[in-house]
C-alpha cells in the first residue's frame, strides 16, 4: 500500500513542479504539465521500476477520466444559451470545417504515403482532426476569456467539432444500436429535466457544510458517463451538454463553481495532463520521427486552411490566428480514438505510437505559439470595461 501513496506523492510534485514553471514562464499548466509528464515517466523508472508513473493503474486512470470530465462540465457550462444562439451559425461553421478538412487530408496522406489501410487511416484521419475542449477551456480560463463573447463562441466551436468527431467515429467504426438511442434518450431526459430541479436543489442545500450540491453534480456526471461507456460513446459527451443545461442554473453560485475549479484544477487535472504526457515513448518518437513530423505538419496546415481565409475576412488577423490555433490543439478525443482504434485491433502499436505524439505535439506547440503571439487582448480589454 505505502507504494501507492509513494507514487501519489509523486504525482503531485510533478504537478506542483509544473505549477512553478508555469507561472515563471508564463504559460499554460496545462501544456507544462504534458512536457513534464514525458519526462516524469523516465524519472519515475528510477523510483518505481520499469512500470514509472503507471499510468494505466486504475486509480490513476480514474482521476484523469475524471479531470477530463470535469473539465468538460465546466467548459458547457458557460455556454449559456443567448451566447450559442447568437453565435451558433458561425460557430458550426468553423466546428465543421475543422473536423472534415483535416479528416479527409489526413486520411489521405496515411494511406497514399505511408501505405495504412483505410480502417487505420480513417481512424487517424478521426484522431487528428478534434479539437480538444481540455487544452481550449484551460488556456481560455488562466487568460479570462471564457467569461467573453468570443471566448464562448471558441467553445461553442469546439462542441460542435467534438460531436461531430464522436459522431465520424460511431459511423465508421462503431455503428449506431439500441445501445446508442437508449443513451440518447437519457441524455434529452436529464437535459430537460435537470435545468427545472437543480436551481430548486441549489436555493435549499447550496453552500452547506456536507458540501451536497457537488454531490448532485458528481452523481448525475457518473451516471451518465457509466451510460456513455456502456452504450460504446465517451463519458465527457454527456457532461458537456449537462454544462451546456445547467449554464443558467449555476451562474449566479459563485462559491459552488469556485470550488469546483479548486477540485478540478487543483486535484484531477493534473492527473489527465501528465497521463497524457506519460504515455509518449521518446525511443519509439526517434524511430519515427519523419511521420510523425509530417502528420503534425499536415494537420496544421489543414486546420489553417480550413478556417484562417474564412476568419481573416471579418476579423483583426490577430483573433483569426488565435482562432485557428486553438482549433488546432488535440488530446482529450484524440488520445481517446486512438486507444479505441488500438483495443480494436484497427491501428497497430506502432501506428498508435506514431500518432499519439503528434496529439501531444498539436496541444503544446499551437498553444505556446498562439499565447505568445496572438492573444487577442481587445476582447479581455472589453471585459475589464
Amino acid at each position: 500500500m505505502e507504494h501507492t501513496w509513494f507514487l501519489a506523492s509523486f504525482w503531485i510534485a510533478l504537478a506542483i513542479f509544473s505549477a512553478l514553471l508555469a507561472l515563471q514562464f508564463r504559460v499554460s499548466a496545462a501544456l507544462i504539465e504534458i512536457i513534464i509528464g514525458i519526462f516524469g515517466q523516465y524519472l519515475a523508472t528510477f523510483l518505481f521500476g520499469k512500470t514509472g508513473l503507471n499510468p494505466k493503474e486504475g486509480w490513476i486512470t480514474f482521476l484523469a477520466g475524471l479531470g477530463a470530465i470535469m473539465l468538460t462540465f465546466m467548459a458547457g457550462s458557460e455556454l449559456d444559451p443567448t451566447s450559442f444562439r447568437k453565435q451558433w451559425k458561425e460557430a458550426t461553421f468553423i466546428g465543421l470545417l475543422t473536423i472534415f478538412v483535416p479528416f479527409f487530408s489526413c486520411s489521405f496522406f496515411a494511406h497514399a504515403i505511408f501505405q495504412w489501410n483505410w480502417r487505420a487511416a480513417f481512424l487517424a484521419g478521426i484522431a487528428l482532426s478534434a479539437t480538444s475542449v481540455a487544452v481550449m477551456y484551460t488556456v481560455l480560463l488562466e487568460l479570462g476569456l471564457n467569461k467573453t463573447i468570443y471566448g464562448k463562441g471558441l467553445l461553442v466551436a469546439c462542441f460542435i467539432n467534438d460531436l461531430s468527431s464522436v459522431l465520424l467515429l460511431g459511423f465508421l467504426f462503431a455503428p449506431f444500436g439500441w445501445k446508442t438511442g437508449v443513451l440518447t434518450g437519457i441524455v434529452l431526459i436529464c437535459a430537460l429535466i435537470l435545468p427545472k430541479i437543480t436551481p430548486v436543489f441549489l436555493k435549499y442545500y447550496a453552500n452547506k457544510p456536507s458540501e451536497l450540491e457537488i454531490k448532485y453534480l458528481l452523481f448525475f456526471l457518473f451516471a451518465l458517463g457509466g451510460v456513455a461507456v456502456w452504450a460504446g460513446s465517451e463519458a465527457v459527451l454527456p457532461a458537456y451538454i449537462i454544462g451546456m443545461t445547467l449554464a443558467g442554473s449555476i451562474e449566479q453560485y459563485h462559491d459552488f463553481i469556485k470550488r469546483l475549479r479548486t477540485v478540478t484544477l487543483g486535484l484531477l487535472t493534473p492527473f489527465y495532463f501528465i497521463r497524457a504526457g506519460s504515455f509518449v515513448d521518446l525511443t519509439e518518437l526517434t524511430k519515427s520521427f519523419l511521420p510523425v513530423f509530417l502528420f503534425f505538419i499536415l494537420q496544421q496546415l489543414s486546420k489553417f486552411i480550413s478556417i484562417f481565409p474564412f476568419l481573416v475576412k471579418r476579423k483583426k488577423v490577430q483573433e483569426a490566428a488565435y482562432t485557428t490555433l486553438l482549433m488546432s490543439t488535440g488530446l482529450t478525443f484524440n488520445v481517446i480514438c486512438c486507444l479505441y482504434g488500438l483495443s480494436h485491433e484497427i491501428i497497430s502499436p506502432r501506428q498508435y505510437s506514431i500518432l499519439i505524439p503528434v496529439i501531444i505535439s498539436t496541444a503544446i506547440i499551437p498553444t505556446l505559439v498562439a499565447n505568445r503571439f496572438f492573444i487577442p487582448w481587445h476582447h479581455l480589454e472589453k471585459k475589464r470595461t
